[in-house]
Protein backbone atom coordinates (compact mmCIF):
# COMPACT_ATOMS: atom_id res chain seq x y z
CA UNK A 1 0.00 0.00 0.00
CA UNK A 2 1.47 3.34 -1.06
CA UNK A 3 1.59 6.30 1.33
CA UNK A 4 1.39 9.97 0.40
CA UNK A 5 2.22 12.83 2.77
CA UNK A 6 0.32 16.09 3.17
CA UNK A 7 0.19 18.67 5.91
CA UNK A 8 -3.62 18.76 6.02
CA UNK A 9 -6.18 16.12 5.02
CA UNK A 10 -9.79 17.29 4.65
CA UNK A 11 -12.42 14.55 4.67
CA UNK A 12 -15.59 15.68 2.91
CA UNK A 13 -16.31 17.97 -0.05
CA UNK A 14 -19.54 19.62 1.01
CA UNK A 15 -20.03 23.19 2.21
CA UNK A 16 -17.60 22.84 5.13
CA UNK A 17 -14.88 20.84 3.38
CA UNK A 18 -14.88 23.07 0.32
CA UNK A 19 -14.95 26.17 2.51
CA UNK A 20 -11.96 24.86 4.46
CA UNK A 21 -10.00 24.22 1.27
CA UNK A 22 -10.72 27.71 -0.06
CA UNK A 23 -9.72 29.40 3.18
CA UNK A 24 -6.52 27.36 3.39
CA UNK A 25 -5.58 28.42 -0.14
CA UNK A 26 -6.40 32.06 0.56
CA UNK A 27 -4.12 32.04 3.59
CA UNK A 28 -1.12 30.33 2.08
CA UNK A 29 -1.71 26.74 3.29
CA UNK A 30 -1.33 24.89 0.02
CA UNK A 31 -0.24 21.45 1.19
CA UNK A 32 -3.65 19.79 1.56
CA UNK A 33 -5.93 17.24 -0.03
CA UNK A 34 -9.70 16.71 0.06
CA UNK A 35 -10.94 13.12 0.24
CA UNK A 36 -14.55 12.40 -0.68
CA UNK A 37 -16.41 9.24 -1.61
CA UNK A 38 -18.69 11.09 -4.05
CA UNK A 39 -18.15 12.08 -7.66
CA UNK A 40 -18.11 15.87 -7.21
CA UNK A 41 -18.56 18.65 -4.66
CA UNK A 42 -21.76 19.20 -2.74
CA UNK A 43 -22.04 16.73 0.13
CA UNK A 44 -25.66 16.46 1.20
CA UNK A 45 -26.72 18.64 -1.75
CA UNK A 46 -25.08 16.17 -4.10
CA UNK A 47 -26.52 13.08 -2.43
CA UNK A 48 -30.12 14.19 -1.81
CA UNK A 49 -31.77 14.21 -5.22
CA UNK A 50 -35.30 13.18 -4.23
CA UNK A 51 -38.22 15.00 -5.89
CA UNK A 52 -38.90 18.37 -4.31
CA UNK A 53 -35.52 18.59 -2.53
CA UNK A 54 -34.98 22.20 -1.49
CA UNK A 55 -33.46 24.33 1.25
CA UNK A 56 -35.50 25.85 4.09
CA UNK A 57 -33.02 28.70 4.59
CA UNK A 58 -33.27 31.74 2.26
CA UNK A 59 -30.90 31.62 -0.71
CA UNK A 60 -29.17 34.91 0.12
CA UNK A 61 -28.08 33.50 3.48
CA UNK A 62 -27.41 29.92 2.41
CA UNK A 63 -24.19 30.71 0.59
CA UNK A 64 -20.63 31.71 1.41
CA UNK A 65 -20.21 35.36 2.39
CA UNK A 66 -17.07 35.46 0.22
CA UNK A 67 -18.88 33.94 -2.78
CA UNK A 68 -22.36 35.40 -2.83
CA UNK A 69 -24.47 34.41 -5.78
CA UNK A 70 -26.29 37.16 -7.72
CA UNK A 71 -27.87 34.53 -9.97
CA UNK A 72 -30.17 32.84 -7.44
CA UNK A 73 -33.47 32.27 -9.21
CA UNK A 74 -35.67 32.04 -6.12
CA UNK A 75 -35.86 33.22 -2.51
CA UNK A 76 -35.48 29.58 -1.41
CA UNK A 77 -33.24 27.45 -3.60
CA UNK A 78 -33.84 23.90 -4.76
CA UNK A 79 -31.28 21.11 -4.73
CA UNK A 80 -30.04 21.33 -8.34
CA UNK A 81 -29.33 25.05 -8.01
CA UNK A 82 -27.49 24.69 -4.69
CA UNK A 83 -25.45 21.76 -6.03
CA UNK A 84 -24.54 23.79 -9.10
CA UNK A 85 -23.57 26.80 -6.94
CA UNK A 86 -21.21 24.73 -4.78
CA UNK A 87 -19.47 23.27 -7.83
CA UNK A 88 -19.22 26.70 -9.47
CA UNK A 89 -17.48 28.05 -6.36
CA UNK A 90 -15.10 25.08 -6.35
CA UNK A 91 -14.32 25.68 -10.01
CA UNK A 92 -13.59 29.39 -9.50
CA UNK A 93 -11.13 28.55 -6.72
CA UNK A 94 -9.62 25.58 -8.60
CA UNK A 95 -10.12 23.13 -5.74
CA UNK A 96 -10.81 20.04 -7.86
CA UNK A 97 -7.10 19.63 -8.60
CA UNK A 98 -6.52 18.99 -4.88
CA UNK A 99 -9.47 16.66 -4.42
CA UNK A 100 -9.64 12.87 -4.67
CA UNK A 101 -13.21 11.92 -5.51
CA UNK A 102 -14.49 8.35 -5.31
CA UNK A 103 -12.23 7.87 -2.29
CA UNK A 104 -13.62 6.20 0.83
CA UNK A 105 -11.78 6.83 4.10
CA UNK A 106 -11.78 3.40 5.75
CA UNK A 107 -10.05 4.48 8.96
CA UNK A 108 -8.27 7.55 10.31
CA UNK A 109 -5.87 6.65 13.10
CA UNK A 110 -3.59 8.84 15.19
CA UNK A 111 -0.01 7.54 15.10
CA UNK A 112 1.90 8.58 18.19
CA UNK A 113 5.30 7.71 16.79
CA UNK A 114 5.08 9.96 13.75
CA UNK A 115 2.74 12.51 15.34
CA UNK A 116 0.46 12.26 12.32
CA UNK A 117 -2.90 10.95 11.23
CA UNK A 118 -2.80 7.82 9.08
CA UNK A 119 -5.80 7.62 6.78
CA UNK A 120 -6.40 4.32 5.05
CA UNK A 121 -8.41 4.96 1.89
CA UNK A 122 -9.95 2.89 -0.87
CA UNK A 123 -10.64 3.93 -4.44
CA UNK A 124 -11.82 1.53 -7.14
CA UNK A 125 -10.68 -1.37 -4.98
CA UNK A 126 -7.17 0.06 -4.54
CA UNK A 127 -5.96 0.77 -1.01
CA UNK A 128 -3.77 3.80 -0.33
CA UNK A 129 -2.64 5.61 2.79
CA UNK A 130 -2.52 9.33 3.41
CA UNK A 131 -0.30 10.60 6.21
CA UNK A 132 -1.31 14.04 7.45
CA UNK A 133 -0.09 16.27 10.25
CA UNK A 134 -3.57 17.74 10.65
CA UNK A 135 -6.98 16.16 10.03
CA UNK A 136 -10.07 18.25 9.21
CA UNK A 137 -13.24 16.21 9.54
CA UNK A 138 -15.85 17.77 7.25
CA UNK A 139 -18.25 14.92 6.63
CA UNK A 140 -21.19 16.72 8.26
CA UNK A 141 -23.99 15.25 10.39
CA UNK A 142 -26.41 14.54 7.52
CA UNK A 143 -24.40 12.01 5.53
CA UNK A 144 -25.18 8.54 6.90
CA UNK A 145 -28.79 7.46 6.25
CA UNK A 146 -30.67 6.02 9.22
CA UNK A 147 -32.77 2.94 8.43
CA UNK A 148 -35.65 2.11 10.78
CA UNK A 149 -35.41 -0.91 13.08
CA UNK A 150 -38.62 -2.63 12.01
CA UNK A 151 -39.28 -6.36 12.11
CA UNK A 152 -39.23 -7.88 8.64
CA UNK A 153 -37.59 -4.88 7.01
CA UNK A 154 -35.36 -7.07 4.85
CA UNK A 155 -38.22 -9.33 3.80
CA UNK A 156 -40.03 -6.78 1.63
CA UNK A 157 -40.28 -8.00 -1.94
CA UNK A 158 -40.75 -4.59 -3.55
CA UNK A 159 -38.38 -1.61 -3.77
CA UNK A 160 -37.06 0.20 -0.69
CA UNK A 161 -35.62 3.68 -1.27
CA UNK A 162 -34.05 5.98 1.33
CA UNK A 163 -34.62 9.68 0.73
CA UNK A 164 -30.87 10.34 0.74
CA UNK A 165 -30.19 7.58 -1.80
CA UNK A 166 -32.98 8.28 -4.26
CA UNK A 167 -33.43 5.84 -7.13
CA UNK A 168 -34.45 7.67 -10.30
CA UNK A 169 -34.72 4.42 -12.24
CA UNK A 170 -37.93 3.51 -10.39
CA UNK A 171 -41.20 4.51 -12.08
CA UNK A 172 -43.26 5.81 -9.16
CA UNK A 173 -46.28 6.77 -11.28
CA UNK A 174 -49.37 4.73 -10.49
CA UNK A 175 -47.59 2.80 -7.73
CA UNK A 176 -48.78 2.07 -4.21
CA UNK A 177 -46.16 3.89 -2.11
CA UNK A 178 -45.52 3.91 1.64
CA UNK A 179 -43.53 6.80 3.07
CA UNK A 180 -42.11 6.22 6.54
CA UNK A 181 -41.45 9.51 8.34
CA UNK A 182 -42.79 13.05 8.36
CA UNK A 183 -39.61 15.08 8.74
CA UNK A 184 -37.91 17.64 6.52
CA UNK A 185 -37.38 15.28 3.56
CA UNK A 186 -40.80 13.62 3.75
CA UNK A 187 -42.74 16.87 3.60
CA UNK A 188 -41.00 17.64 0.30
CA UNK A 189 -41.24 14.13 -1.16
CA UNK A 190 -44.87 13.32 -0.42
CA UNK A 191 -46.45 16.24 -2.34
CA UNK A 192 -44.43 15.31 -5.42
CA UNK A 193 -45.19 11.59 -5.25
CA UNK A 194 -48.88 12.24 -4.60
CA UNK A 195 -49.22 13.95 -7.97
CA UNK A 196 -48.73 10.71 -9.90
CA UNK A 197 -48.85 7.79 -7.45
CA UNK A 198 -51.84 5.50 -7.27
CA UNK A 199 -51.82 5.72 -3.49
CA UNK A 200 -49.46 7.15 -0.87
CA UNK A 201 -49.57 5.87 2.72
CA UNK A 202 -47.71 8.24 5.04
CA UNK A 203 -46.63 6.68 8.35
CA UNK A 204 -46.33 9.39 10.97
CA UNK A 205 -44.88 8.91 14.43
CA UNK A 206 -44.91 12.58 15.41
CA UNK A 207 -46.57 15.46 13.57
CA UNK A 208 -44.20 18.32 12.64
CA UNK A 209 -44.82 22.03 13.10
CA UNK A 210 -44.82 23.59 9.63
CA UNK A 211 -44.79 27.30 8.80
CA UNK A 212 -45.71 28.64 5.35
CA UNK A 213 -42.85 28.65 2.87
CA UNK A 214 -42.52 32.20 1.57
CA UNK A 215 -40.82 31.12 -1.64
CA UNK A 216 -41.03 33.16 -4.81
CA UNK A 217 -39.08 33.77 -7.98
CA UNK A 218 -36.78 36.79 -7.96
CA UNK A 219 -37.90 39.53 -10.31
CA UNK A 220 -35.66 40.81 -13.14
CA UNK A 221 -35.00 44.10 -11.25
CA UNK A 222 -33.94 42.12 -8.15
CA UNK A 223 -31.59 39.97 -10.20
CA UNK A 224 -30.14 43.05 -11.88
CA UNK A 225 -29.60 44.77 -8.52
CA UNK A 226 -27.92 41.68 -7.06
CA UNK A 227 -25.49 41.62 -9.97
CA UNK A 228 -24.80 45.34 -10.38
CA UNK A 229 -25.67 47.38 -7.25
CA UNK A 230 -22.78 47.46 -4.75
CA UNK A 231 -23.85 46.33 -1.29
CA UNK A 232 -27.29 45.06 -2.39
CA UNK A 233 -26.61 41.40 -1.64
CA UNK A 234 -24.83 42.23 1.62
CA UNK A 235 -27.76 44.33 2.82
CA UNK A 236 -30.32 41.66 1.87
CA UNK A 237 -28.23 39.01 3.58
CA UNK A 238 -27.86 41.09 6.75
CA UNK A 239 -31.60 41.75 6.93
CA UNK A 240 -32.44 38.05 6.61
CA UNK A 241 -29.82 37.17 9.20
CA UNK A 242 -31.19 39.69 11.70
CA UNK A 243 -34.78 38.47 11.29
CA UNK A 244 -33.75 34.86 11.82
CA UNK A 245 -31.76 35.66 14.96
CA UNK A 246 -34.98 36.88 16.61
CA UNK A 247 -36.23 33.27 16.52
CA UNK A 248 -33.12 32.14 18.40
CA UNK A 249 -34.30 34.13 21.43
CA UNK A 250 -37.54 32.14 21.59
CA UNK A 251 -35.89 28.78 21.00
CA UNK A 252 -33.21 29.19 23.65
CA UNK A 253 -34.31 31.73 26.24
CA UNK A 254 -38.08 32.24 26.15
CA UNK A 255 -40.13 29.57 24.35
CA UNK A 256 -43.30 31.62 24.98
CA UNK A 257 -41.91 34.06 22.43
CA UNK A 258 -42.57 31.44 19.72
CA UNK A 259 -46.35 31.80 20.10
CA UNK A 260 -46.70 33.90 16.91
CA UNK A 261 -44.87 31.17 14.97
CA UNK A 262 -47.21 28.56 16.43
CA UNK A 263 -50.25 30.58 15.37
CA UNK A 264 -48.86 30.80 11.83
CA UNK A 265 -48.44 27.02 11.81
CA UNK A 266 -52.00 26.44 13.04
CA UNK A 267 -53.33 28.79 10.38
CA UNK A 268 -51.34 26.82 7.82
CA UNK A 269 -53.15 23.65 8.90
CA UNK A 270 -56.58 25.28 9.01
CA UNK A 271 -56.26 26.67 5.48
CA UNK A 272 -55.57 23.31 3.88
CA UNK A 273 -57.37 20.68 5.97
CA UNK A 274 -61.12 20.74 6.54
CA UNK A 275 -61.56 17.22 7.91
CA UNK A 276 -61.40 17.54 11.73
CA UNK A 277 -60.00 14.03 12.21
CA UNK A 278 -57.15 14.62 9.76
CA UNK A 279 -56.55 18.06 11.22
CA UNK A 280 -56.15 16.52 14.67
CA UNK A 281 -53.66 13.97 13.33
CA UNK A 282 -51.63 16.70 11.62
CA UNK A 283 -51.48 18.98 14.69
CA UNK A 284 -48.42 18.44 16.95
CA UNK A 285 -48.89 17.74 20.66
CA UNK A 286 -45.58 19.22 21.79
CA UNK A 287 -44.27 22.77 22.11
CA UNK A 288 -43.24 24.38 18.86
CA UNK A 289 -39.48 24.38 18.29
CA UNK A 290 -38.84 21.23 20.31
CA UNK A 291 -38.33 19.48 17.00
CA UNK A 292 -37.16 21.22 13.86
CA UNK A 293 -39.69 23.74 12.52
CA UNK A 294 -40.33 22.96 8.86
CA UNK A 295 -41.45 25.07 5.90
CA UNK A 296 -44.02 24.02 3.33
CA UNK A 297 -47.07 25.26 1.46
CA UNK A 298 -48.01 21.93 -0.08
CA UNK A 299 -47.64 19.34 2.71
CA UNK A 300 -51.11 19.86 4.19
CA UNK A 301 -52.85 20.01 0.79
CA UNK A 302 -50.99 16.80 -0.12
CA UNK A 303 -52.10 14.78 2.91
CA UNK A 304 -55.66 16.03 2.35
CA UNK A 305 -55.73 14.47 -1.15
CA UNK A 306 -57.99 11.50 -1.77
CA UNK A 307 -55.05 9.26 -2.77
CA UNK A 308 -53.04 10.02 0.40
CA UNK A 309 -53.62 8.45 3.82
CA UNK A 310 -51.93 9.75 6.98
CA UNK A 311 -51.43 6.76 9.27
CA UNK A 312 -50.61 7.32 12.94
CA UNK A 313 -50.83 3.74 14.19
CA UNK A 314 -47.29 2.46 14.87
CA UNK A 315 -45.73 0.01 12.42
CA UNK A 316 -45.62 -3.52 13.80
CA UNK A 317 -43.79 -5.19 10.94
CA UNK A 318 -42.95 -5.20 7.26
CA UNK A 319 -43.94 -8.21 5.21
CA UNK A 320 -43.04 -9.38 1.73
CA UNK A 321 -45.96 -7.41 0.30
CA UNK A 322 -46.43 -4.42 2.58
CA UNK A 323 -46.72 -2.93 6.06
CA UNK A 324 -48.68 -4.10 9.09
CA UNK A 325 -49.59 -1.64 11.87
CA UNK A 326 -50.18 -2.48 15.53
CA UNK A 327 -53.96 -2.39 15.06
CA UNK A 328 -53.58 -5.39 12.74
CA UNK A 329 -54.20 -3.54 9.47
CA UNK A 330 -52.10 -4.78 6.55
CA UNK A 331 -51.54 -2.48 3.59
CA UNK A 332 -49.94 -3.79 0.43
CA UNK A 333 -47.47 -1.48 -1.34
CA UNK A 334 -45.10 -1.59 -4.28
CA UNK A 335 -42.47 0.85 -2.97
CA UNK A 336 -41.36 1.87 0.53
CA UNK A 337 -39.75 5.29 0.81
CA UNK A 338 -37.71 5.62 4.00
CA UNK A 339 -37.51 9.23 5.17
CA UNK A 340 -36.20 8.56 8.65
CA UNK A 341 -33.24 10.92 8.57
CA UNK A 342 -29.62 10.29 9.44
CA UNK A 343 -27.27 8.94 12.08
CA UNK A 344 -26.37 12.25 13.71
CA UNK A 345 -25.20 11.52 17.27
CA UNK A 346 -24.24 7.93 16.39
CA UNK A 347 -22.76 8.28 12.91
CA UNK A 348 -20.76 5.25 11.66
CA UNK A 349 -18.09 7.78 10.69
CA UNK A 350 -17.23 8.18 14.38
CA UNK A 351 -16.19 4.53 14.56
CA UNK A 352 -13.56 5.08 11.88
CA UNK A 353 -11.63 7.76 13.80
CA UNK A 354 -9.14 6.31 16.31
CA UNK A 355 -7.51 8.53 18.95
CA UNK A 356 -4.49 8.40 21.23
CA UNK A 357 -5.68 5.58 23.49
CA UNK A 358 -6.78 3.32 20.65
CA UNK A 359 -10.45 4.07 21.15
CA UNK A 360 -12.66 5.37 18.39
CA UNK A 361 -14.53 8.63 18.59
CA UNK A 362 -17.70 6.52 18.73
CA UNK A 363 -16.45 4.65 21.80
CA UNK A 364 -15.45 7.87 23.57
CA UNK A 365 -18.80 9.52 22.88
CA UNK A 366 -20.66 6.36 23.87
CA UNK A 367 -19.16 6.87 27.32
CA UNK A 368 -19.19 10.65 27.66
CA UNK A 369 -21.86 11.78 25.23
CA UNK A 370 -21.12 13.72 22.07
CA UNK A 371 -19.01 16.68 23.09
CA UNK A 372 -16.05 18.72 21.99
CA UNK A 373 -14.53 22.16 22.45
CA UNK A 374 -16.17 24.98 20.48
CA UNK A 375 -17.63 22.34 18.19
CA UNK A 376 -14.16 21.79 16.78
CA UNK A 377 -11.56 19.91 18.82
CA UNK A 378 -11.94 16.78 20.98
CA UNK A 379 -9.73 15.70 23.86
CA UNK A 380 -7.83 12.53 22.98
CA UNK A 381 -7.73 13.35 19.27
CA UNK A 382 -4.74 15.62 18.64
CA UNK A 383 -4.39 17.77 15.54
CA UNK A 384 -7.97 17.05 14.51
CA UNK A 385 -10.63 19.69 13.93
CA UNK A 386 -14.24 18.80 13.20
CA UNK A 387 -16.39 21.01 11.04
CA UNK A 388 -20.05 21.16 12.13
CA UNK A 389 -19.03 19.26 15.25
CA UNK A 390 -20.88 18.92 18.58
CA UNK A 391 -23.05 21.86 19.70
CA UNK A 392 -22.90 23.74 16.39
CA UNK A 393 -26.28 22.84 14.88
CA UNK A 394 -29.06 25.39 14.50
CA UNK A 395 -32.83 25.49 14.53
CA UNK A 396 -33.33 28.95 13.09
CA UNK A 397 -30.77 30.07 10.50
CA UNK A 398 -28.04 29.11 8.05
CA UNK A 399 -25.38 26.57 8.97
CA UNK A 400 -23.07 28.30 6.51
CA UNK A 401 -22.69 31.12 9.05
CA UNK A 402 -21.50 28.61 11.66
CA UNK A 403 -19.20 26.95 9.14
CA UNK A 404 -17.54 30.27 8.31
CA UNK A 405 -17.11 30.95 12.03
CA UNK A 406 -15.30 27.64 12.38
CA UNK A 407 -13.20 28.46 9.34
CA UNK A 408 -11.98 31.58 11.16
CA UNK A 409 -10.93 29.34 14.05
CA UNK A 410 -9.27 26.81 11.73
CA UNK A 411 -7.21 29.42 9.90
CA UNK A 412 -6.07 31.10 13.11
CA UNK A 413 -5.18 27.68 14.53
CA UNK A 414 -3.02 26.93 11.50
CA UNK A 415 -1.38 30.34 11.66
CA UNK A 416 -0.57 29.72 15.33
CA UNK A 417 0.90 26.30 14.51
CA UNK A 418 3.03 27.80 11.77
CA UNK A 419 4.21 30.82 13.78
CA UNK A 420 5.13 28.84 16.91
CA UNK A 421 6.43 25.68 15.20
CA UNK A 422 3.84 23.54 16.97
CA UNK A 423 3.77 19.85 16.11
CA UNK A 424 0.91 18.65 18.31
CA UNK A 425 -2.24 20.35 19.62
CA UNK A 426 -4.79 18.74 21.93
CA UNK A 427 -7.58 20.46 23.81
CA UNK A 428 -7.39 19.73 27.52
CA UNK A 429 -10.07 17.66 29.23
CA UNK A 430 -10.61 20.54 31.66
CA UNK A 431 -11.29 23.08 28.92
CA UNK A 432 -13.63 20.68 27.12
CA UNK A 433 -15.60 19.92 30.30
CA UNK A 434 -15.91 23.60 31.15
CA UNK A 435 -17.10 24.51 27.67
CA UNK A 436 -19.73 21.76 27.61
CA UNK A 437 -20.95 22.72 31.08
CA UNK A 438 -21.51 26.23 29.73
CA UNK A 439 -23.36 24.87 26.70
CA UNK A 440 -25.70 22.75 28.84
CA UNK A 441 -26.23 25.67 31.21
CA UNK A 442 -27.14 27.84 28.24
CA UNK A 443 -29.73 25.28 27.15
CA UNK A 444 -31.48 24.98 30.51
CA UNK A 445 -34.46 27.17 29.57
CA UNK A 446 -34.62 26.16 25.93
CA UNK A 447 -37.56 24.59 24.15
CA UNK A 448 -35.36 21.59 23.31
CA UNK A 449 -35.01 20.75 27.00
CA UNK A 450 -38.51 21.76 28.12
CA UNK A 451 -40.65 21.28 25.00
CA UNK A 452 -41.99 17.80 25.76
CA UNK A 453 -40.59 15.84 22.82
CA UNK A 454 -37.76 13.52 21.88
CA UNK A 455 -35.63 14.33 18.86
CA UNK A 456 -32.35 13.62 17.10
CA UNK A 457 -31.02 16.73 18.83
CA UNK A 458 -30.39 14.54 21.90
CA UNK A 459 -27.74 11.89 22.40
CA UNK A 460 -28.37 8.63 24.27
CA UNK A 461 -27.46 10.34 27.54
CA UNK A 462 -30.40 12.70 27.09
CA UNK A 463 -28.26 15.80 26.56
CA UNK A 464 -28.75 18.27 23.72
CA UNK A 465 -25.36 17.80 22.07
CA UNK A 466 -26.09 18.88 18.50
CA UNK A 467 -27.37 22.44 18.93
CA UNK A 468 -25.83 25.80 19.67
CA UNK A 469 -27.61 27.63 22.50
CA UNK A 470 -28.63 31.12 21.48
CA UNK A 471 -27.35 33.64 19.02
CA UNK A 472 -24.91 32.69 16.30
CA UNK A 473 -22.93 35.92 16.65
CA UNK A 474 -21.85 34.67 20.10
CA UNK A 475 -20.38 31.57 18.46
CA UNK A 476 -18.57 33.75 15.94
CA UNK A 477 -17.12 35.82 18.77
CA UNK A 478 -15.86 32.67 20.52
CA UNK A 479 -14.21 31.35 17.37
CA UNK A 480 -12.67 34.58 16.15
CA UNK A 481 -9.25 33.67 17.53
CA UNK A 482 -7.56 30.39 18.39
CA UNK A 483 -7.21 30.30 22.19
CA UNK A 484 -3.96 28.44 22.76
CA UNK A 485 -4.46 28.48 26.55
CA UNK A 486 -7.14 25.79 26.25
CA UNK A 487 -4.71 23.34 24.63
CA UNK A 488 -1.73 21.23 25.47
CA UNK A 489 0.80 21.73 22.72
CA UNK A 490 4.15 20.34 21.73
CA UNK A 491 6.73 22.31 19.82
CA UNK A 492 9.77 20.97 18.12
CA UNK A 493 12.14 20.01 20.93
CA UNK A 494 9.86 21.20 23.76
CA UNK A 495 6.54 20.56 25.52
CA UNK A 496 4.38 23.45 26.69
CA UNK A 497 1.50 23.04 29.15
CA UNK A 498 -1.54 25.27 28.77
CA UNK A 499 -2.03 28.37 30.87
CA UNK A 500 -4.74 26.75 33.01
CA UNK A 501 -5.76 29.95 34.75
CA UNK A 502 -6.87 31.38 31.43
CA UNK A 503 -9.65 28.79 31.04
CA UNK A 504 -13.05 30.13 32.05
CA UNK A 505 -14.95 27.39 33.89
CA UNK A 506 -17.80 29.58 35.09
CA UNK A 507 -21.22 28.46 33.78
CA UNK A 508 -22.50 31.30 31.66
CA UNK A 509 -24.16 32.01 28.36
CA UNK A 510 -21.78 30.79 25.70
Amino acid sequence: MTTSDVQIAIVGAGFSGLGAAIELSRNGFDDFVILDRGSDFGGTWRDNTYPGAACDVPSRLYSYSFAQNPAWSRSYSHQPEIHRYINDVASRHRIAARTRFGTEVVTAKWDEESGCWLLDTERDGVREQVRAQILVGAVGPLCEPNLPDIAGFDSFGGKIVHSARWDDTVDYAGKRIAVIGTGASAIQIVPELAKTAGRVDVYQRTAPWIVPRTERAYTPPEKWAAAHVPGYQEAARAAIYAMNEVTAFGLTYSPKGLKPVELACRANIARAIRDPELRAKATPKYQIGCKRILRSNDWYPAIARSNVDLITDPIASITETGIVTTDGTAREVDVIVVATGFHVTDSPVFGKIIGTDGRSLAAVWEETGMQGYKGSFVNGFPNMMLMVGPSTGLGHTSMVYMIESQLNYLVDYLKTVRAQDITRTEVTAEAQRAFNARVQHGLRNSVWVNGGCASWYQDHHGNITTLWPGFTFNFRRLTKRFDLAAYRVERRGAVAAPARAAIDTTPATV
